[in-house]
Parts: C-alpha cells; structure tokens; sequence
C-alpha cells in the first residue's frame, strides 16, 4: 500500500518525467483495457473511427445540400423524405469521431464502415442491400470498390460522432497528405 502511495505522490510531482510516466500510463488504459471493453460491448473491432476525409462532408444545410444531390438519389429511389429519416442525416466531417457498432443489420441511409482495397476503411452511406453498396454524401458517383460490398467486410455501423475532437489525431498525420486534402472540408 505504502508503494501505491508513493507512485501516486511521484505522478503529482510537477516534473517532465512524472508527467511523460502519465502520459505512458494513459495509453496503456487506453489501448489495453477501454478500446479491449469497447470493442466487446459494441461488437466492433474498430468501436471508434476518425473520419479522415471529406467523402461524407455535407457543405450547407440539408436543404440546400439536398437540392444540389436530388438527382443522383433520386435515380436510385432514394427521396428527400427517405434521406430526412436516415441516421447522422447530415453527413460527417473530416475530424469528427464517430462511434460504431458491429451487431447489426444494414439497411438504406445507415452510415457504415467497411473494409475496401484501400489504406484505411471506407465510412460510406448504404444506398442499397442487394448488392450492399455505398456511396460518400459528398462524392459525385459511387467508387467502383463500393458497389458490391461482401458483408464480411462491414466492420460496423455509425451509431453516433462526437463532432472535430477527431483532429487530435489528425493534426499529426495532415502534413503527410498531398495539400489538396489538407485542412478542413470546403
């Protein structure tokens, strides 16, 4: 008991070596023990994703956004009444981290992630179950890699984001990018 006492007095210290032990200590929480339950609670090996593009980017109201994208969904029998009930229905920004959950059903207008023939998996909305297939709210079209989707490779659904919190993490990999996907969505 006397030892717990003495570390927990040494993490209070106010010294670099003290706060680089906390610092090691967090992430060790963090990555050994919350994202282990995390995952098991939401079924999901990647419970928390960064979005890290622009492809789910909405750049106005929904409304507005809904006037400029109406023929493309529209042609997929996907109406402003139907996308109005879908869920996270103004898309997400690059930053935001968004919460996921892997026991589920896919149905049209869920956010789902999913594992593609790219770097990182794709965050896409289902526009339709047979074949699953995808599309990012900001792309013009679908990707070739999103229109027949294997069910196996759905890692989970969007279930919730927590708004720009995401660029704690994306701040250190932006200067990595080409600069025309650098920055905030416009």
């Amino acid at each position: 008991m006397n030892i717990l006492k003495k570390f927990w007095n040494y993490l209070h210290q106010d010294s670099w070596h003290s706060w680089l032990v906390s610092i090691i200590i967090i992430i060790i929480l963090i990555k050994f023990i919350f994202f282990p339950i995390l995952s098991l609670i939401t079924g999901s090996p990647l419970p928390l994703v960064v979005v890290e593009s622009c492809s789910m980017y909405h750049e106005s109201s929904f409304d507005s956004w809904w006037e400029k994208n109406a023929p493309w969904y529209e042609s997929k029998s996907i109406f402003k009444k139907d996308f109005s009930s879908f869920p996270i229905k103004n898309g997400l920004n690059k930053g935001d981290i968004v919460l996921l959950w892997g026991r589920s059903t896919n149905k049209i207008g869920n956010i789902i992630i999913f594992e593609a023939n790219t770097q990182h998996p794709l965050i896409h909305r289902v526009i339709s179950l047979s074949p699953l297939s995808t599309k990012g709210d900001h792309n013009s079209d679908q990707l070739q890699i999103e229109k027949d989707i294997s069910q196996n490779a759905v890692i989970g659904k969007a279930i919730a984001k927590i708004p720009l919190i995401g660029w704690v993490k994306l701040i250190f990999f932006e200067p990595l990018k080409s600069p025309d996907q650098r920055g905030f969505c416009r």
